[in-house]
């Protein structure tokens, strides 16, 4: 007789993984074992730390699995003699090989946090917010040897509210694709679901965020500005450069108003926030700051501080 769930192997690194694996593991999924990236050295002690999906493993009784690359002959050996019913991935960390992906009868599935065909890769979280869209969500497909282009199974859409940042947003989206996984996985192993291809000429790319990317240019629109700021909190932040110092720019607001001063210019320096003369000459409401090797901290506090200079007609982004 076919059990109600299919036995599957999750494939996960990050916390974007640990909502998916802990609904399956509630919704009575089998999970036959956890692969997830090896334990890495990090912060300034540079301490031995576990992924955090496999300190979730463990606290479920889970046996994990960290291979170094899953192209070794041994992956394949071990995961096999497994006999699941399919892979489940989420944010692992590293392409899928075919062989893998061929190992199971329903083949690999995979969370993606964009509606794809838009914004395959490693940043569409990241990207939707900095090109200003108003809605993303999250795409349950299957795995083929190309990036984020195999067929899919189930899309649920988000609208983008101001307040999303980074951090909010993927937060959302982890949940949102948990849930929607574990139906989606349900109706897929019941026969009620077809994969349907992508439309691979509507596709767009959203590759990895680079460092000069987050440098604010203040020449752009008070929008623009604003959703790159947005599109990088918490990590690693948008910056900008006053009294040669890096400044880390955080909780934007665009101000609709009229300002005269060039791009750049700070215009008004209060407890709520500084605001900054912009490209198309509105202005940006920074209400959160970091200067290198210091802490986040509201503007307010901020300015108590050095940002006591930091006055009306002083001009920001020149090193």
């Amino acid at each position: 007789m076919k059990q109600e769930l299919p036995g599957i192997i999750f494939f996960g690194t990050p916390e974007f993984a640990i909502p998916s694996l802990r609904a399956l593991v509630k919704g009575g999924v089998p999970v036959k074992i956890v692969v997830t990236k090896p334990d890495r050295k990090k912060g300034r002690g540079q301490r031995l730390s576990a992924p955090p999906v496999k300190e979730l493993a463990l606290e479920f009784g889970l046996e994990c699995y960290q291979p170094e690359s899953l192209k070794e002959a041994e992956v394949l050996e071990k995961l096999g003699n497994l006999k699941a019913d399919c892979l489940v991935v989420v944010a692992y960390g590293e392409i899928i090989p075919k062989e893998l992906i061929e190992l199971t009868p329903m083949g690999a599935i995979n969370v993606h946090p964009s509606l794809l065909p838009k914004y395959r890769g490693a940043a569409p979280i990241q990207r939707a917010i900095m090109a200003g869209e108003n809605e993303t969500g999250v795409t349950i497909m299957l795995l083929d040897e190309g990036m984020d282009s195999g067929p899919i199974l189930n899309q649920k859409k988000i609208k983008i509210e101001p307040y999303h940042n980074l951090g909010v947003l993927h937060d959302e989206l982890a949940k949102l694709g948990a849930e929607l996984l574990v139906d989606t996985l349900e109706k897929y192993y019941r026969g009620e679901l077809k994969p349907v291809p992508q439309d691979h000429d509507r596709a767009t790319f959203a590759p990895p965020i680079r460092k000069e990317e987050c440098e604010i240019d203040w020449e752009r629109t008070s929008r623009e500005i604003c959703n790159l700021i947005r599109a990088v909190d918490p990590i690693p932040g948008a910056y900008t450069y006053w009294d040669n110092t890096l400044l880390k720019l955080y909780s934007p607001r665009v101000e609709n108003i009229s300002l005269s001063g060039k791009p750049g210019e700070v215009a008004e320096s209060a407890p709520h926030g500084l605001l900054v003369t912009t490209g198309d000459r509105c202005g940006v409401r920074i209400r959160e700051v970091q200067l290198a090797g210091q802490r986040r901290m509201t503007f307010a506090e901020f300015a108590r501080g050095k940002g006591k200079k930091l006055v009306p007609g002083v001009v920001l982004g020149g090193r």
